[in-house]
């Protein structure tokens, strides 16, 4: 049986107990065996505890085909991407038609979409 090995700053599934959602939480401790013992929320920030048994299955594993970033494109809260400058990356908000929160290894960060949509829609006479 493979024993899948974690670092800190590796993402894994977990049921957020403030937020009440599973999603992914990013590794913050390990100890001295190797096993994940902390990790934290990327939604509330909060950091917990990492039981035995609970699910340690990364969305984002190294086999996923992610499709490069593209401010142009549209995105939905769970998808997927490659960003050239933070690597490996999953959205986690909409935050308004034209702004994500994207969970990279290191935090979450914001970004746009949309904007070829949002231009035409903007300007008058197009």
């Amino acid at each position: 049986m493979d024993k899948q090995i974690y670092t800190i700053g590796d993402r894994v599934e977990k049921v957020c107990l403030i937020c009440g959602e599973s999603r992914g939480h990013i590794v913050a401790l390990i100890n001295k065996n190797g096993r994940i013992s902390r990790v934290n929320c990327p939604q509330c920030g909060t950091r917990s505890t990492f039981k035995k048994g609970s699910k340690t299955e990364s969305k984002l594993s190294s086999g996923d085909n992610l499709a490069p970033y593209d401010w142009t494109r549209t995105y939905r809260k769970g998808q997927g991407m490659l960003h050239h400058s933070f690597g490996r990356g999953e959205v986690v908000a909409v935050i308004e038609p034209c702004k994500i929160d994207v969970l990279f290894s290191d935090k979450v960060r914001r970004l746009v979409h949309s904007q070829a949509q949002a231009a035409l829609t903007t300007r008058p006479g197009i």
